[in-house]
């Protein structure tokens, strides 16, 4: 079998990974967080989060914009989008 014959799974990078990509190349850090708020941005269907907040009006962090550009450039890499 080929390289060219990854399943959707297998052509998926880790979280770990784009972590590293973005490091190495960019050398910024990126926390899970902006990876997932990044991925939903580019309708990338994650599962549902478990461990949710209890209250709606809890904040979280957003994700900044050079870190967004960065984290996008690693998806084009993995070719996620």
């Amino acid at each position: 079998m080929s390289e060219m014959d990854l399943t959707a799974v297998e052509s998926k990078a880790t979280y770990e990974e784009i972590k590293d990509y973005v490091l190495e190349h960019m050398g910024l850090k990126v926390s899970s967080l902006y990876i997932a708020q990044v991925k939903q941005k580019c309708g990338i269907i994650e599962r549902e989060n478990y461990n949710k907040a209890k209250t709606e009006s809890s904040k979280q962090p957003q994700c900044p914009l050079e870190k967004e550009k960065a984290i996008k450039a690693a998806l084009r890499y993995f070719r996620m989008i």
